[in-house]
């Protein structure tokens, strides 16, 4: 590990920490301190061949930005908002490439239709809750129609993604504020993303552990062109987990279908939303094949895309080369070509893989809503790992 990521992890535990204290208190604490979380990489768990980024996160991807903000108060909110900013200018004039592809449709994006019919994001991209997702886009589009330049602006497509928290928070509240909208926006930053219970991912579970927010980013060798790819999840899924293809899932009589009841209650359900950026000059088509691929990391972690999961992938180019004014009467644009991209589509597998790794190893046990999910025990994975040959001993 080198010197600057670990003086990150050190300041956003601090900030965890501190959240605990002045949010839910010091139970929860005392629950933090004796079980420190960590990455997969901690672990010794890297998929893949390629190395990842300084952060090891989406915002990796240069002019990327992530933002989140937790809500948790009383016994039953736990819910957030997490905000993906492609590049630091208005986005509504200096659009960038973008694509969608839908492994299972089960949920609610908003946006999608435009999104897949002009290929390109004009707003930020906002993760939530299912029945919050058109409180955060009103919030979203009264901020940047409010912007000096946006005044004569009479239509803007807001994309806004979600996965259902109701078990742990009381979505019929629908508890989502523009104030925590607009804070999200506005308070992005390209540093160190915070994991696990946090965001959009407060209230998640997956795999019949807490789930979350997680993040990885690849960079290719300069032979494949030097390129930066991150991904963000929100993980809110079911299926038996595997790590690196160990069972961790039945070693830890955790998974679906291992009831005796046919019920639907563990079958797998759940959803999930995963945003891949690259600086890579990608056309929206190669963008589609690209995020087509997000699903392979999905399956690599146990997910079978059940009938109720709403499995999204929003794909997107921050490069120059590639980005659209809004007025433009043409574009010319440089793309690479289709013999460039198996690079690409390795590396959005191993860091979709390890990014939904790193949302459950982050995650911390949540109690909201008359119910309490448990964080992943760490300490039983490590075991399973070790048994199975995962991990050196």
């Amino acid at each position: 590990m080198d010197a600057p990521r670990a003086v990150s992890r050190e300041v956003l535990a601090a900030a965890r920490l501190v959240l605990a204290i002045l949010v839910v208190g010091p139970s929860l604490l005392a629950a933090q301190a004796s079980a420190p979380r960590v990455r997969a990489r901690d672990l010794g768990v890297a998929p893949g061949v390629f190395s990842p980024g300084r952060q090891n996160a989406i915002t990796d991807v240069s002019g990327v930005k992530v933002g989140q903000v937790t809500l948790m108060q009383g016994d039953n909110v736990r819910t957030g908002v997490t905000a993906i900013l492609p590049h630091a200018g208005n986005l509504y004039r200096e659009r960038v490439p973008a694509a969608l592809h839908v492994g299972n449709g089960f949920g609610k994006l908003l946006g999608a239709t435009q999104l897949r019919e002009l290929g390109e994001l004009e707003t930020p991209i906002l993760l939530t809750c299912t029945l919050c997702v058109w409180k955060a886009a009103d919030a979203m589009v009264e901020h940047l129609l409010a912007a000096n330049d946006m005044q004569q602006v009479r239509s803007i497509n807001a994309v806004v993604g979600e996965t259902n928290d109701g078990g742990l928070n009381d979505i019929r509240a629908r508890p989502i504020t523009a104030d925590a909208v607009r804070r999200a926006l506005t308070e992005a930053s390209a540093g160190p993303v915070a994991e696990g219970s946090v965001g959009a991912g407060t209230g998640t579970v997956a795999f019949g552990w807490k789930g979350g927010i997680g993040t990885s980013s690849r960079v290719l060798p300069e032979r494949f062109g030097g390129y930066t790819l991150g991904v963000l999840v929100q993980s809110n899924f079911g299926g038996i987990l595997q790590v690196l293809g160990a069972p961790v899932g039945r070693e830890l009589d955790q998974y679906a279908f291992r009831g005796a009841s046919n019920s639907g209650a563990d079958d797998g359900d759940g959803s999930i939303m995963i945003v891949v950026a690259t600086d890579a000059p990608l056309s929206d088509r190669n963008l589609e094949r690209l995020a087509s691929r997000a699903m392979l990391g999905l399956s690599r972690t146990g997910s079978s895309a059940s009938n109720g999961s709403g499995d999204y992938v929003l794909a997107f180019s921050t490069a120059a080369e590639v980005r659209r004014a809004w007025d433009a009467p043409r574009l010319t644009t440089t793309e690479i070509a289709n013999e460039q991209m198996s690079a690409l589509f390795q590396a959005v597998v191993e860091a979709t893989e390890e990014a939904i790794l790193n949302s459950l190893f982050m995650a911390t046990t949540v109690t909201g809503n008359g119910r309490s999910v448990e964080a992943i025990p760490l300490d039983r994975v490590r075991e399973v790992l070790l048994r199975y040959g995962v991990t050196p001993r």
